[in-house]
């Protein structure tokens, strides 16, 4: 085993900034139920209210459109299952004089995916675009499945695996142009690059705490003023009786410290780890023969590189990497533990074999260049040594 511990997930998740620790440490101390009216009670909420500004201001919404969830399955589940309702009788079945057509992505995150599902199961028509080679939605396509009849086009500002990131504010446009709502899953962009609602024009962004350096299990969706929402969570009053349960008091205000922190740090962000990305980068390319870098060249996360490397498997290059202390990731956590290959580099063209020897380097706050310096060194003996056992052909890099 080695000495270093270099974390090269953030993508997955990322450790709790100091700042954030300790405002979690004070606020140990706040045991008030932010629901109650006695005076702990009302200083609960108000510091409750306090995060809930914050979180607003790092996507340049208004506190009041900020609902917290317990993460973004949550609130992509809330925005999804509102248009059930809206297009269902009481009975459960489908309007047939009503919106019933959904548009989403091929590469969106699972959740986002297996909620579309079930309302195809329900009777929706959903489509799933197809994109291009470096994960752009073919804009070709959405134009012909929008129609007078879309109620909800969903898509996500930014890949999780690849890092591409979406032409937005022309997608919400054209979906406007129709009549349809517009939800955007922010998870992986929101704390990376500038994301204001109104900029973009969506009605609906769903954020997740973990991901910007804040506690697990929380989360937010920002609901824009008019836009419809039903609660996905029935029972008390919190939330204006959008999102059921106590308040999560300690998830809350790490997670308002946390978008103070982000929204602070964006512009010293935007500078350092773009660089550190491109120098890991430029440095695989170098000294490792025959790979290929996936997503967009240009369009894409700060932080996410994507390398596929053919005639090596992925998990095998993963646990090697471990044993040197570097922990990177195969694609998506939540769809860690499946032998598919990932649903995002096949929708891109990449081959199954040659998915399946792809890893995914997400960058953070606390990587040095000492640290990159270190994974370029690295990798090229672990490949080579993996290719020289494997059966698989390491000559084809292209696409389907």
């Amino acid at each position: 085993m080695s000495g270093k511990h270099i974390y090269l997930d953030y993508n997955a998740t990322t450790p709790l900034k100091e700042e954030v620790k300790t405002e979690l440490i004070k606020d140990f101390e706040i045991y008030g139920n932010a629901s109650s009216m006695h005076e702990s009670g009302r200083f609960a909420r108000a510091r409750v209210e306090e995060a809930r500004r914050s979180v607003g201001d790092l996507i340049g919404a208004p506190a009041s459109t900020i609902i917290f969830t317990s993460g973004g399955s949550e609130s992509n589940n809330t925005v999804f299952q509102t248009f059930r309702r809206i297009a269902q009788d009481e009975k459960g079945v489908l309007l047939k004089s009503g919106k019933t057509e959904i548009i989403t992505t091929a590469i969106e995150h699972p959740c986002v995916l297996n909620a579309s599902s079930y309302l195809k199961s329900l009777g929706f028509k959903v489509t799933f675009l197809p994109v291009d080679e470096y994960g752009k939605i073919k804009m070709d396509a959405y134009k012909a499945a929008l129609n007078e009849n879309t109620l909800l086009v969903s898509v996500m500002i930014a890949n999780n695996e690849i890092g591409t990131i979406q032409d937005i504010k022309e997608i919400t446009r054209l979906a406007k142009e129709k009549g349809a709502w517009m939800h955007c899953d922010g998870v992986q962009a929101v704390g990376k690059i500038p994301v204001d609602v109104d900029d973009l024009g969506i009605d609906y962004l769903t954020m997740s705490a973990h991901k910007i350096y804040g506690p697990k299990g929380m989360g937010a969706l920002y609901c824009r003023k008019g836009a419809p929402l039903y609660p996905l969570i029935h029972g008390g009053h919190q939330e204006d009786g959008l999102r059921a349960g106590t308040y999560n008091n300690l998830g809350i205000l790490g997670f308002g410290k946390a978008a103070e922190l982000a929204k602070k740090d964006l512009p010293a962000y935007a500078k350092e780890i773009p660089a550190l990305r491109d120098r890991l980068r430029e440095g695989l390319l170098a000294k490792v023969p025959t790979i290929k870098i996936n997503g967009h060249p240009v369009d894409m996360l700060p932080n996410t590189l994507n390398v596929s490397f053919p005639g090596a498997e992925g998990e095998s290059i993963l646990l090697s990497l471990d044993l040197k202390g570097i922990e990177a990731s195969t694609g998506s956590a939540c769809a860690s533990g499946s032998l598919d290959p990932s649903h995002v580099l096949m929708a891109i063209g990449v081959w199954p074999e040659l998915a399946h020897g792809s890893i995914r380097f997400s960058l953070g706050w606390g990587i040095t260049k000492e640290d990159i310096d270190y994974v370029i060194e690295t990798v090229p003996p672990i490949i080579s040594r993996l290719r020289a056992m494997s059966t698989i052909a390491c000559c084809n890099i292209g696409s389907k």
